[in-house]
């Protein structure tokens, strides 16, 4: 089943995603082309879970038992259309601190350089978001000027008015440090804004196509 649409615009094909290929180094990146939307969170926040619930599928991206350990960018592709990019997480207090200079080169690297990237999904656990973490990710892709979309994760884990409350927080924050980043509720157990998601992620590839520059210039 699609994603309805509700008349903003095409949904990101994500239920086409089909693994491409996995990336440990930067200089491995394939050659830019689609638009590309990344997924970024901290470990725990539920990203893996969103993105296979995005997709429809249980296991597109991989739900880890120990969070943390997974330090490749990992490519989907979407038909043609685009690519679905999930991020290693970040934040998790037992990985070694190798692994996390690793994570700063690779996904830093990416994040400002990347030519094709269209736009980063933020993930947070809508009970403890914009940690120092999550706020440290937003500076640098709002110093990269790139698109910024935050998934509010588990909000099942919530009244709807204490999530409700939660949504204001994040967007007021939002706007005072990083105008034009967006901020929505979501539940990969309960399958809640799986379609405003979809939406948003197709505006967002359609705005990096339209700045992209034609053939020759």
């Amino acid at each position: 089943m699609r994603p309805a649409s509700h008349g903003r615009g095409e949904a990101f094909p994500l239920a086409n995603a089909v693994f491409a290929l996995s990336v440990h180094d930067p200089g491995s990146l394939p050659p830019p082309g689609a638009p590309e939307i990344a997924f970024a969170g901290r470990s725990n926040a539920g990203k893996s879970s969103a993105i296979n619930a995005l997709a429809g599928r249980r296991r597109l991206a991989f739900v880890s038992k120990t969070p943390g350990r997974t330090q490749l960018i990992n490519f989907f592709s979407l038909g043609g259309r685009g690519y679905l990019v999930d991020l290693p997480g970040y934040g998790y207090a037992g990985v070694p601190h190798a692994v996390r200079e690793h994570w700063k080169h690779l996904v830093g690297s990416y994040i400002a350089e990347r030519p094709s990237l269209a736009g980063v999904v933020v993930v947070m656990d809508v009970r403890h978001p914009l940690t120092g973490l999550d706020r440290m990710l937003l500076d640098a892709l709002h110093d990269a000027r790139r698109e910024i979309h935050v998934l509010l994760t588990k909000a099942d884990k919530l009244s709807k008015q204490s999530a409700q409350a939660a949504l204001a927080k994040v967007r007021r924050e939002l706007a005072t440090h990083y105008p034009g980043a967006t901020a929505q509720l979501f539940s990969s157990l309960n399958r809640d804004g799986i379609a405003e998601a979809a939406v948003r992620l197709g505006s967002i590839s359609r705005g990096a196509k339209n700045k992209a520059p034609a053939k020759g210039e």
